[in-house]
């Protein structure tokens, strides 16, 4: 087994999740079974109980794993099957380490950092190769060369390195080349000392992979080699894409650096197919149509904060060859201002998020898109959001809520599941994972799906009330989704909608590029129908007004 080490430098969201995704992508399209797995230093135990403005989404993985989002990259860039045996955190390695010591594992040593919390973090990327049984394991290290935190990763790779032995083993350090506007150049110091701080520890990169504004010339990859001691061929110019990241397989591809991690891991394989890759950018870069795409959230502050939606929604046009774009609209302003900034949009998605910030915000935005007919995805919160509105304005239950936000509503639309009462601990409790969901004869959504048996990762505590489902029913609204044997509910539709549809669960996360997700697919092009509906209403609106005018001259 081979294994692939990805650190990064000089600033933090240089991209290292990005490259690590596409270079496993390129070495798939060599024949080769991939794995990927992050190391993060932070001591949280999982990125569970943060703030999306701490650290962007939580991606939930089949087995319940809540992670950091570069897992999403990776699942979506390759095919590999992820599990929590490919996220580790210092929190998770700590722990471990204090339980053994608590337990008398390590026979009355003194437990130290080296050796054993690096041989915990050794035995971690071990398993998560052998579970995997693949040729090479792609291994990205979070943070930055230099945080106090990342020292023991940094340090337990380069013990598994040399463990490894020659031509086992390599190193990619993703780098920043700035560049300088008032100088007019690119400077390549911030890298050299980059790789200086790692060169101290004892990690010697064999490849750099540099980002840039600019083209990097051969002077500069020069000068990068002499400097930081690699080939100049090792050098690889990651430069900004102009469209979509889907570009940067072939940016690296063009770049070599699939050619120089074969050469250094003695990999024999035949050159990638990337045709069914190119002609994936070529529909993203030229579209034949194009909607607009209201996502009304409470992180609309912070991009990653909504990643794998974002990017199944672009899935969804690519399944459409449509361009979408992504209008973001903050639920707080809905509630100030009202609905003026959903007008003349093509569909609305709300996505998930926990708390009461922006709640009536979304409550407003899913009225008006029943009340007009517009197309409508809510996505776990999304979906209690459509659950409350229907009640409040179509049922007429004045004070509908979910107990998340009233304790005290008269109609608890959502309450929190019975089995969640009891817990008092937050990390890891909710309902996550991959469940089963069987769809109703006859759907939109199991026409969607295309069968009637399906499983979709969740997160969250809250659920529909049973006590009101045969009221909703009897109002228009179907429950397509349900568990096996009916207890909970999983999907919703509206009777006579262009396209009204609601799950509890988070579809975004199993969302590829090139296998875009049905319930994204089938939304964007109800979006386009609608859209094409509209124009042909205008243009037979037109042609009567004409001939309203043509009869008042005669």
């Amino acid at each position: 087994m081979k294994y692939i080490f990805i650190t990064g430098g000089v600033v933090s969201s240089i991209g290292k999740g990005l490259t690590a995704a596409s270079l496993g992508t390129l070495l798939e399209k060599r024949g080769l079974k991939v794995a990927l797995q992050k190391f993060d230093p932070y001591l949280n135990v999982d990125p569970g109980t943060m703030s999306p403005y701490q650290h962007g989404e939580v991606y939930v993985l089949d087995d319940g794993a809540e992670t950091d989002l570069d897992l999403g990259h990776y699942e979506r860039f390759t095919h590999c099957q992820l599990s929590r045996a490919n996220s580790l955190t210092s929190g998770q390695v700590y722990q471990t380490v204090l339980n053994n010591e608590r337990e008398g594992k390590y026979l009355g040593k003194t437990v130290q950092v080296i050796p054993h919390v690096t041989d915990e973090i050794k035995r971690r990327l071990r398993a998560a190769g052998d579970a995997s049984k693949v040729d090479v394991v792609i291994t990205e290290i979070g943070g930055t060369v230099g945080d106090i935190e990342g020292l023991p990763f940094l340090e337990a790779i380069r013990q598994f390195a040399l463990d490894a032995g020659a031509g086992n083993a390599a190193f990619i350090h993703v780098t920043y080349v700035p560049f300088i506007k008032a100088a007019g150049e690119l400077k390549t110091k911030p890298t050299q000392q980059s790789v200086a701080r790692l060169r101290e520890i004892g990690i010697f990169p064999n490849i750099l992979v540099c980002r840039c504004e600019k083209p990097l010339d051969l002077e500069l990859r020069q000068k990068i080699s002499m400097f930081c001691n690699v080939p100049v061929a090792a050098v690889i110019e990651e430069q900004d894409v102009d469209h979509t990241i889907y570009e940067v397989p072939l940016m690296l591809h063009r770049e070599h650096a699939d050619d120089q991690v074969c050469q250094l891991l003695h990999l024999t394989t035949g050159e990638p197919d990337m045709e069914a890759w190119h002609e994936m950018v070529r529909t993203i870069k030229a579209p034949s149509h194009q909607v607009r795409i209201g996502v009304v959230g409470k992180y609309i502050g912070l991009q990653d904060a909504y990643k794998s939606v974002y990017e199944a929604l672009s899935h969804g046009g690519i399944a459409n060859d449509c361009s979408v774009e992504i209008v973001h609209i903050d639920a707080e302003e809905i509630e100030v201002e009202g609905n003026k900034k959903l007008a003349g949009l093509d569909g609305i998605l709300v996505p998930g998020g926990f708390g009461g910030r922006g709640i009536e915000g979304k409550i407003k935005a899913a009225q008006f898109v029943r009340e007009r007919n517009v197309p409508y995805l809510g996505l776990c919160l999304g979906m209690q959001i459509a659950c409350i509105e229907f009640a409040r304005n179509v049922l007429k239950l004045q004070g509908a809520n979910s107990t998340e936000f009233d304790e005290a509503t008269p109609y608890p639309i959502i309450a929190m599941m019975d089995e969640q009462m009891l817990i008092t601990k937050k990390g890891g409790t909710m309902r996550l994972g991959d469940q089963a969901c069987v769809l109703a004869d006859g759907s939109k959504a199991e026409a969607l799906y295309g069968r009637a048996n399906i499983k979709e990762r969740h997160r969250h505590r809250y659920e529909f009330n049973n006590q009101y489902r045969a009221h909703f029913e009897q109002a228009g609204m179907t429950f397509s989704g349900l568990t096996p044997g009916g207890k909970l509910v999983e999907i919703i539709e509206l009777d006579g909608h262009a396209f009204f549809l609601a799950t509890q669960a988070h579809p975004e996360f199993k969302s590829k590029p090139h296998v875009p997700h049905p319930l994204f697919r089938g939304f964007i092009a109800a979006a386009l129908a609608g859209q094409a509906k509209a124009t042909t209403a205008t243009m037979e609106l037109g042609i009567h007004q004409q001939q309203e005018e043509l009869v008042e001259t005669q």
